[in-house]
């Protein structure tokens, strides 16, 4: 396992061939014929001209899913991760939408990804995880994700696309109860470092430096934050900028870690009735709840914006009507995937499994396809997972 290992991303998509396009004279026809058009010839002396770095500037702003089926096209193409010429390329063109790296309950020990915007599974072989081992992921920031062993003593960060790897030294606190853990970046992207916060319930914590490669313990939590924490562990870690965000209950509220100062803050803010399964969210630097909302036998998703001056949670969008009404009358529970931006909801009971996103810019609701493994039939329980920006150039 040793860092910066890699292996190619297997999307695990059947190649189709493009349809044929028949005449325009035949279509008008409405003719059955079978005869096309001939296939127009690029022809060599022209393209053999064709700019490299052109080439490569148009090759980078392909679809992630694109890129790795046009790899297979050429010896050239599929040696395209290792040019420093097209990651240069790359590494100018915006992050896009964030996936989703997922674990189900009946395959814990392998992950399935979810492209919202092809609304595609991808069931990649994650060889370089520990394969005698249960991982599960807990933060992600700048196309890394960061995964935490079910015994929570050793972590690895790894890129789900490249599958470079990296297992990170042993915690200098031996702290073997459940910890929150939160991730960020240095700069604008992984080439800077990054930095991963773990905090227990007892107010221990560390942090860990990329570019040290080292755990550092930067001092004693503050006396005026009251221990132990009651962290809520179904809530993933909010970062904005430099600044970690975690839900604490008793009482209800939330605990902030500046990253960049070292400096821990927390804020008493009442949890809205009747609310359950709620975790954390963020969308352009304001901090979001998601919860359901249960009142008699009624149930929905709501969601609220965190108001800054009052420092209570304000109402902003709750899902369809229509929607709910499936809710009634059963015992829901909600496990929120990813949040920043995105989310993914996966809804289930004993007579349901539904899996949903909510974009929190356009507040659209969109159903996802049930989660399926290769050569299987039965639709998968997502167990926990985590939104990550899919990057060709994030180096552990």
């Amino acid at each position: 396992m040793a860092a910066g290992k890699s292996r190619s991303f297997n999307m695990l998509e059947t190649l189709k061939p493009p349809p044929t396009k028949k005449c325009r004279k035949d279509r008008s026809k409405g003719k059955s014929s079978g005869l096309s058009c001939a296939t127009e010839v690029m022809e060599p002396q022209i393209w053999k001209d064709f700019p490299e770095d052109l080439l490569e500037a148009v090759i980078a702003r392909l679809p992630i899913a694109t890129f790795f089926r046009f790899r297979s096209v050429c010896w050239r193409w599929n040696s395209l991760l290792t040019s420093q010429s097209f990651l240069l390329h790359y590494s100018q063109v915006p992050l896009a939408s964030p996936w989703f790296y997922t674990i189900t309950h009946e395959n814990v020990n392998s992950g399935a990804i979810y492209d919202p915007a092809l609304k595609k599974w991808y069931h990649p072989a994650m060889s370089m995880l520990p394969a005698k081992m249960i991982v599960l992921p807990v933060a992600s920031a700048g196309g890394l994700v960061c995964f935490l062993d079910i015994g929570h003593r050793n972590f690895y960060v790894c890129n789900p696309l490249t599958q470079s790897f990296r297992e990170l030294p042993a915690r200098s606190v031996k702290v073997w109860s459940r910890v929150a853990v939160g991730m960020t970046l240095n700069g604008n992207s992984t080439s800077n470092g990054y930095k991963i916060l773990w905090v227990g319930c007892d107010g221990e914590y560390e942090v860990y430096d990329s570019m040290k490669n080292s755990w550092i313990r930067p001092g004693n939590m503050p006396a005026n934050i009251r221990t132990p924490l009651s962290l809520n562990f179904r809530s993933q870690a909010v970062s904005i900028d430099s600044m970690l965000y975690f839900m604490r209950t008793d009482p209800e509220g939330v605990v902030s870690y500046d990253m960049v100062s070292g400096v821990w803050k927390q804020y008493i803010i009442p949890a809205p009735v009747h609310l359950t399964d709620h975790t954390l969210a963020e969308c352009d630097g304001r901090v979001i709840l998601v919860g359901l909302l249960t009142k008699n036998a009624a149930t929905c998703v709501c969601i609220w914006e965190l108001q800054k001056m009052t420092l209570l949670w304000k109402e902003v969008d709750r899902m369809p009507n229509i929607w709910c009404l499936d809710f009634y009358g059963k015992r829901v529970r909600m496990t929120c995937l990813g949040n920043k931006g995105l989310l993914m909801l996966a809804l289930r009971s004993r007579q349901m499994n539904r899996l949903v996103t909510y974009h929190m810019g356009s507040r659209e609701w969109l159903k996802v396809p049930g989660c399926i493994v290769p050569r299987g039939r039965k639709r998968q329980w997502i167990a926990c997972g985590t939104a990550f920006r899919p990057s060709l150039t994030a180096m552990p």
